[in-house]
Order: C-alpha cells, then sequence, then structure tokens
C-alpha cells in the first residue's frame, strides 16, 4: 500500500465513510464503546481522542457510518442481554409504579401488612418506609404504651404513567412557532425581505 493509499483510508476512517463489512479502526473501536456509556456522540468522540473542536460534526459523521451504527447496535445488545435490563422490563417496572393500589399494604383492620406479605407489585412501587414510634400513654399495669406510625413512600406515579404514555404514543406534542405579534412566520419572514 502506498503512502497516498494509507493516507486515503485514514481519512475515509476518520471521517466515519467505510465500505460495508470493513472492521473498525482502534479509534472507531472506542468511539462505539465509550458512546455505548453516555450516548453522547460528541463527548464519545472527545473521549476515543478526536478533536474537541470537531468532536459535535465527529460523532455524528462516525454514527452515521453502518459498521459503527451495527457496532453500537451490538454493544447495546450485549450490554441489555449482560444486565437483563429490556425495554420489557422496564415498562414492567414501570407499571408496576404507575398502577400501584396502596390499599393492598393494608389489612382489614387497618393496620400496616407486614413487607412480607407485599406483593411484588406493592414493593416495586415503595421506594420508603419510615416508622415513627410515639407515646400512646400506659397500660392497666403502668407499663408505657408506644405507638408506631408508618410512612409509605411511593416512587412518582405521575411520572412514570406519563413515561408509559409517552411510549405507546398516547401524547403528541405539537409546538406552534408563530412570528411577531402570533402571525404566521411565512408572513413574518416575507414582510422581513428587501423590496
Amino acid at each position: 500500500m502506498t503512502d497516498a493509499d494509507k493516507q486515503q483510508a485514514n481519512r475515509s476512517a476518520e471521517s466515519g465513510a467505510s465500505k460495508p463489512g470493513k472492521a473498525l479502526t482502534a479509534k472507531q473501536q472506542r468511539f462505539v464503546e465509550e458512546y455505548i456509556v453516555d450516548l453522547n456522540a460528541t463527548q464519545a468522540a472527545i473521549r476515543a481522542g478526536y478533536s474537541e473542536k470537531g468532536a459535535a460534526q465527529q460523532g455524528e459523521r462516525l454514527l452515521r457510518n453502518v459498521e459503527i451504527a451495527s457496532a453500537v447496535a451490538e454493544g447495546q445488545r450485549q450490554r441489555s442481554e449482560r444486565t437483563e435490563v429490556t425495554a420489557e422490563r422496564v415498562l414492567q417496572e414501570l407499571g408496576r409504579i404507575g398502577f400501584a393500589d396502596l390499599r393492598t399494604a393494608f389489612a382489614a383492620d387497618g393496620s400496616l401488612k407486614p413487607v412480607e406479605e407485599w406483593s411484588d407489585d406493592l414493593a416495586a412501587a415503595v421506594s420508603a418506609v419510615e416508622v415513627i414510634t410515639k407515646p400512646a400513654g400506659v397500660d392497666d399495669n403502668g407499663r408505657a404504651l408506644v405507638q408506631h406510625v408508618h410512612k409509605l413512600k411511593l416512587w412518582d406515579k405521575n411520572s412514570a404513567l406519563e413515561k408509559i404514555g409517552k411510549h405507546l404514543a398516547m401524547f403528541v406534542e405539537r409546538h406552534e412557532h408563530t412570528g411577531k405579534g402570533g402571525e404566521p412566520l411565512l408572513w413574518a419572514f416575507l414582510r422581513e425581505l428587501p423590496e
């Protein structure tokens, strides 16, 4: 391979241009590994050794590379397999939080059921249990009585339901853009054009 060929190969590798089936360079592989950490292409490019000045453009260019995109997808699949975190499992946990029924934590007499009697769904929805001990007078034998007040704190139910709704595309966000004074943008743009 001539020096010119090597330089061209380096430029192609650096720019993200690649032929199908071609192995990643060490720098591109490092980018893939770094991108999987936080899904931030700019920071991944910097950590992989690309210039900080052009990292945003380089990260975007690298993600368009078929081999890099494939390596990222494979890395994410392997991580999901390793951690056993799947979209289905995340949705299931969000459902436990979003559809939790606090009434199931209590016995018929209003006392809190022991934790071991809670359903898995209820246990997943509870973020904290606080037990407060208060004096409650004395019994017939003169012994001090105590009252236990239990405070249950659940994970944010609204947030869980909102995330489920977004996943199911139940909420469509619309953004309306207008010109000065609420007029259509086209009119505002045309008014600004020189005659």
